[in-house]
């Protein structure tokens, strides 16, 4: 346990300054028992004073499973050739999203592989996702993409993207995404935020080589790139990858990061991810009370759902659009939450 003095006094910085060093962050990630409760406690009276009691809803279509990349811990790798791969048409992405603004949700993420889904098609996919949902917001989860693609999209409407870095070491970033440069994903990001975009990204606890100081370097990073929305989850192995021996991260130590963000960005929005509900059965509900304003359930309808293994064992994907909301809806009440029924844009706006 830290010792007492000390953890008060960062806990006290934290929440009057909004920052600390990331000596201090590795601390708190350090915290059990009282102070691991009073951390969590702390990041949830943070969240209901900046961003308040609802919980906003995401609503995701997973429209392809195809992709070119060939990260180390992803079950979409392009070396798994025993997932069974599929591509929706935008016609029927179309179609889910009206289908899911029907449900309530005001926000729609579209998230492939990197597959290299046609431009042209995504730019026609969010004019026509506007035109039938007139307030909506279109996140984008597509991964690196040309710079003209990113303008493009953002004049047909979308507002928002999300890129997540995984981590902030590039040497473990290298070992994560062989083919891929962590300099040209950072990059990225700041040309998102550049173009205009709202800006999500995030990392994964309990990757294989990270330590608590590469963690407090990736919530400093949060803090640096000023994000409006952080994606904090546990690494789940996958069988057909090569860190398919390793063990789950942390469900305490996934939540102490979320916690220690949520100080550290007391306007970001933060989802209790799904991969948190795969690894606990009430990890959902756990984020959400520290410091978690977001769930993003999955609305892609049909087979499909259960070919889109990131991970292996994923929650709900069984369940229809509709199942799923009503089960949503019910977590958020038991919390003595809100659902929201906006659309819940970056509130530094």
């Amino acid at each position: 346990m830290t010792k007492k003095n000390n953890y008060d006094s960062i806990i006290k910085k934290a929440v009057n300054k909004n920052d600390l060093s990331e000596k201090e962050i590795e601390t708190l990630l350090n915290v059990e028992g009282e102070q691991y409760k009073h951390l969590c406690n702390t990041a949830d009276r943070i969240r209901e004073k900046n961003v308040g009691d609802k919980v906003y809803l995401r609503g995701i279509i997973e429209f392809s499973n195809y992709c070119d990349q060939n990260c180390n811990y992803c079950g979409l790798r392009k070396d798994n050739k025993k997932l069974q791969r599929y591509k929706l048409s935008p016609e029927e992405i179309v179609e889910m999203a009206a289908d899911a603004y029907e449900l309530g949700y005001k926000t729609i993420v579209l998230q492939s592989g990197e597959d290299k889904y046609s431009a042209d098609k995504i730019s026609w996919i969010i004019k026509e996702i506007k035109n039938k949902t007139l307030d909506s917001a279109i996140t984008l989860c597509l991964g690196e993409r040309e710079y003209d693609e990113y303008e493009e999209w953002y004049a047909k409407g979308a507002d928002r993207y999300l890129l997540k870095h995984e981590t902030s070491d590039p040497e473990l970033y290298k070992k994560l995404h062989p083919e891929m440069s962590y300099k040209k994903r950072i990059d990225a990001i700041y040309k998102l935020k550049e173009i205009g975009y709202q800006i999500g990204s995030g990392n994964m606890i309990g990757l294989p080589g990270q330590s608590l100081a590469t963690i407090a370097s990736d919530i400093k990073l949060f803090k640096e790139m000023d994000l409006d929305m952080v994606g904090i989850g546990p690494f789940v192995s996958h069988p057909e990858t090569p860190l398919s021996q390793e063990g789950a991260g942390s469900l305490e130590l996934t939540l102490k990061a979320v916690a220690v963000t949520r100080l550290l960005l007391p306007l970001a929005h933060i989802p209790a991810t799904t991969a948190l509900g795969t690894i606990d059965d009430n990890g959902r509900q756990k984020a959400l009370m520290a410091g978690a304003n977001i769930v993003m359930p999955n609305v892609t309808k049909g087979e499909y759902r259960e070919y889109y293994q990131i991970y292996p064992d994923k929650i709900c994907v069984k369940e229809e659009p509709d199942d799923c909301r009503n089960c949503i809806g019910g977590l958020i009440s038991s919390l003595n939450r809100i659902p929201a029924a906006e659309r819940g844009d970056s509130f530094k706006m």
